[in-house]
């Protein structure tokens, strides 16, 4: 795994407003991440496909008559509560996403099928405190010239079966997405939706820059993440984009009906 600073997340984001789609959460900010080195692996799928393991109370979004499948392999630093150190041990560990986009209210976001990570204690706190569908994994994350070499291997006994390999890297300029792209329909939503186990509706807001977009390229030697969410991929390749480094903080889960 790469080797990388810890406590140096990038506050001045903070200050970078003008780009969101609604205002920031009034309430105080409760926790800080880093991500690294994405890869953002799309396909498009038909809605009905989605239906029906998405949650009823969210509308599910299309780009062009379609809905998109997203499996998202990084890398984190400075995973910690406000104010807390980061610590190398809890607070830096891989994590590969299944995701697709769906909106609430007028709020775009991303809704998870599951989340896979490298440290158990993240695992289950986020289970535990946020409803988020995670499990444990045997992970890995190499830089081999000029290619990230991702592998991941759930582990979770109460779970199916999924598995991740591939090698990646950008191959243009990093840019911001423009507005009404497909690029800016998958990357620049800031909020996610869950739901716990009385299917009662969540929210949380995140908020970080502009994404730093590349064009990418990847060879996805081993990938059963979407099947192990009950999703079938298309025959055909992937919407590939690559961003280096994203910071973000986020803020507590609400309850979609209390807000």
């Amino acid at each position: 795994m790469p080797t990388r600073p810890q406590n140096d997340f990038n506050y001045t984001i903070l200050s970078v407003t003008a780009h969101r789609p609604w205002p920031m959460p009034a309430s105080p900010w409760i926790m800080t991440q880093t991500w690294h080195d994405l890869l953002f692996a799309h396909w498009p799928v038909a809605v009905e496909a989605l239906r029906e393991l998405v949650p009823a109370a969210f509308e599910i979004e299309m780009f062009d008559g379609e809905a998109w499948l997203g499996v998202v392999p990084f890398d984190m630093t400075n995973v910690a509560p406000r104010g807390v150190p980061a610590l190398p041990w809890l607070s830096a560990f891989p994590e590969l996403n299944v995701r697709t986009y769906v909106r609430v209210g007028g709020k775009p976001g991303v809704y998870f099928f599951s989340l896979d990570a490298a440290n158990p204690v993240a695992v289950g706190v986020a289970r535990t405190l946020v409803h988020l569908p995670y499990y444990s994994a045997t992970m890995s994350v190499t830089e081999r010239d000029g290619f990230i070499e991702y592998r991941s291997r759930r582990t979770s006994s109460h779970a199916a079966l999924a598995e991740f390999t591939a090698r990646y890297r950008p191959t243009g300029p990093a840019g911001q997405p423009a507005a009404g792209t497909l690029e800016h329909f998958l990357t620049e939503r800031y909020c996610l939706y869950t739901v716990d186990k009385s299917a009662r509706a969540y929210r949380l807001d995140i908020h970080h820059a502009p994404w730093p977009v590349q064009r990418a390229e990847a060879e996805i030697t081993r990938n059963s993440m979407a099947e192990a969410a009950g999703i079938h991929l298309p025959a055909r390749p992937p919407v590939l984009h690559f961003s280096r480094r994203q910071d973000m903080v986020a803020w507590p889960l609400r309850a979609i009906a209390d807000q």
